[in-house]
Formats: structure tokens, sequence, C-alpha cells
């Protein structure tokens, strides 16, 4: 493939790097928006949204771009293919950050209201996976990327650990119940950070070894 080629698809491996970079700070922002519960912070957050929301049509505009000019085929094509779906995948979770932020206003109208100690551990895990999900889409490791799809399964653990906390609080202390189901909606939308990092991975694994592994049971 043309060097042109090749300085296209480093741009949007910058590109895909911010992006993700920013995403992971808007889920630390939204999370820790909870402890403080800043009514301003989802109108915060979703003004930052907004310019992953620009990266991703900016992005999928680009590969468009490329696969016109260049007809990529093989590798090459799915590495562009690739790039477009990890935008997207990162534009969803962008849009979760601020979800959780809109949750914690709830949550603070009803005073002190404890969060479990196992949410920062579930969202540093989740984030983690994020993480080096592009490390292992940037490397073309899809090694790195099967180890990670694994570690989907410690989020899953702790989001039952977590989703039967709560639901233990709820039934000692039923004044508690509106906070609590804006909880159970924060883990949700906190596991799903880890979804979409498996989704990642599971995407670096078909570019690199043109495999398909999201549906493991189906014979090809």
């Amino acid at each position: 493939m043309t060097i042109h080629f090749v300085r296209e698809m480093e741009h949007l491996h910058r590109d895909i790097l911010s992006m993700c970079s920013t995403v992971e700070e808007l889920i630390h922002d939204a999370v820790d928006g909870l402890k403080h519960g800043r009514n301003e912070l989802a109108e915060e957050l979703s003004v930052r949204d907004r310019e992953v929301d620009e990266w991703d049509i900016r992005i999928e505009e680009e590969c468009l771009k490329i696969l016109a000019l260049y007809h990529p085929v093989a590798n090459d094509l799915r590495r562009v293919t690739v790039v477009m779906k990890i935008a997207g995948e990162l534009e969803r979770v962008a849009d979760l950050a601020v979800s959780i932020a809109e949750r914690s206003v709830g949550i603070a109208a009803h005073g002190a209201f404890k969060m479990p100690s196992r949410l920062s551990q579930m969202t540093e895990e989740s984030l983690s996976m994020l993480h080096d999900s592009i490390d292992a889409f940037v490397e073309e490791n899809s090694g790195a990327a099967r180890e990670i799809c694994q570690r989907d399964d410690v989020v899953d653990q702790l989001n039952s650990e977590l989703i039967e906390e709560v639901v233990n609080v709820m039934k000692k202390q039923t004044e508690l119940v509106e906070p609590c189901l804006h909880l159970f909606s924060v883990i949700r939308h906190v596991e799903r950070v880890a979804d979409h990092a498996t989704n990642i991975a599971e995407d670096v694994v078909y570019m690199v070894e043109a495999s398909i592994i999201r549906h493991p049971k189906l014979h090809r």
C-alpha cells in the first residue's frame, strides 16, 4: 500500500488514542461525581461528549475517504473497518458517562448515600480493559486482545456482587429504594464499559487474525 495510505492510517491511530483518552476521563469524572453530586456535572460532560461525537463522525468520514481512494484489501481493509467500529464503541462509552452523571443527581438528592467500595474497583477494571484494548489495536496484538476478553468475567462477577449488595440495602432500608435504583443503572453502565472494551478486543482479533470470535458457538 502507498505511503499516503500509511500516513492516513497513522493519523487515524492518533485520533483513536486521543478519543480513548477523552472517553476514559469522562467515565472517571462521572463516577467521581457520584461522591459529590454536582448538578452541573451532567451538562459539563454533555459538552465534552459532543466533542467525542465529532471525533466519531470525523473518523468515519476519513475511513470512508480512505476506502474510496485506496481500495484496500485483506489486512488493510480490516484495519480501516475496525477503526470505524472502534470509534463507534468509544462514542457509546462517552454516552454512558453522561448517563452516569445524570444518575448521580438522583442519588445526591437523597443526602449522604454511601457508595459501595467495589464500584471503584469495577470502574478501574473496566477502564483498564478499555485502555488495554486500544493498546492491543495499536500494537496489533491479538494475544493481548484475547486476554482482555477473558477479563470481562471479572467485571461480570463484580457486577453481580454489587447488585446483590444494593438489593440487600433496599431490603433493610426501604427509604433508600430510589437512590438504589439510580445506583443500579450506574452499575450497569460501568459494566457496559467493559462490554465495549471486549467488543474492541474482539475486533482486534478479527483485524490481526481474520477470525471472528464474537459468537464462538457458531461454526463458520
